[in-house]
């Protein structure tokens, strides 16, 4: 047993020093880049870096965020879709949209800022709407008989604590700041798609549509998977032929690098931050 550990952990650490090679090194030039956009959007930072790396390279000459994603943070959702305006307007250079399975709520608000966007006829889009939620613990203290402790200045300093409910007071406080999100979403959503807020209000109600039906409601531009994305993107952009791919690289973490980072979290949750969690706001559908 012990040997077999040995070996997986020998396995982890070759792996923790290997990377995905850049495949601009390899191809030539007149790509399409590609980034993928999965999962819960918990950070800006990497996509970010993906869309401005390909929007200061001269080889890609438009990029194509692949999306299957039910959203995400709020604030980290609102940042990748600035970081698509921009890179649109200063280096001129299309950027296209494809969902694949889902492309919901923070995942959509991304999408929105692009040029284009794609769905197949069952894809999941929309979801238009802002979802703030925490864990309430107070019975698992007072089950265990603890005691929360708060001295505060500020009336509302203490809002949002899981320890207890919330005050009248409190949720009309917190429901503000999400009406006032929300009204961001509809804007940003609205000047991507080139149409005015009034437009997208009705709609915005936080519900899904088939791409079928967003199609019809204007939220999407075509019906089609990320093949057709790919060919229409690519004739656009003067390529003829069979377009070449360029994705990011990824770094790949073995278990060996995990554990001796320090990153053990990674695989085995501390349950103390799980009571530290401040309350989240968020564009994601669930």
């Amino acid at each position: 047993m012990l040997f077999l550990v040995l070996v997986a952990i020998g396995w982890g650490v070759a792996r923790s020093f290997s990377s995905d090679s850049d495949d601009s090194a390899s191809l030539s030039s007149d790509k399409i880049g590609v980034i993928d956009v999965e999962g819960v959007i918990t950070s800006a930072d990497t996509l970010n870096q993906q869309i401005r790396k390909f929007g200061d390279n001269d080889d890609v000459k438009a990029i194509i965020l692949h999306i299957d994603s039910p959203g995400g943070g709020a604030a980290s959702s609102q940042e990748v879709y600035n970081e698509v305006v921009r890179v649109r307007k200063e280096k001129h250079k299309k950027i296209i949209a494809s969902v694949e399975s889902t492309g919901a709520s923070g995942a959509y608000y991304i999408a929105s800022g692009c040029d284009k966007i794609y769905a197949n006829d069952a894809s999941v889009v929309g979801s238009i709407g802002v979802i703030m939620e925490w864990t309430n613990y107070g019975e698992l203290l007072h089950w265990a008989k603890l005691k929360n402790v708060v001295l505060k200045a500020g009336e509302l300093k203490d809002a949002g604590d899981p320890t207890r409910d919330l005050t009248p007071k409190e949720q009309a406080y917190f429901q503000t700041i999400v009406d006032n999100m929300h009204t961001q979403f509809i804007h940003d959503v609205a000047t991507g798609r080139g149409v005015s807020d009034d437009k997208i209000r009705p709609i915005a109600t936080g519900q899904v549509w088939t791409g079928q039906q967003a199609k019809q409601l204007g939220l999407i531009d075509k019906e089609g998977g990320f093949r057709v994305a790919l060919m229409d993107t690519a004739r656009e952009a003067g390529i003829k032929g069979e377009p070449g791919i360029l994705r990011p690289s990824k770094k790949k973490k073995g278990l060996a690098s995990i554990l001796l980072s320090g990153d053990a979290d990674d695989l085995f949750p501390n349950p103390s931050k799980l009571l530290a969690q401040a309350p989240g706001f968020y564009f994601m559908w669930k």
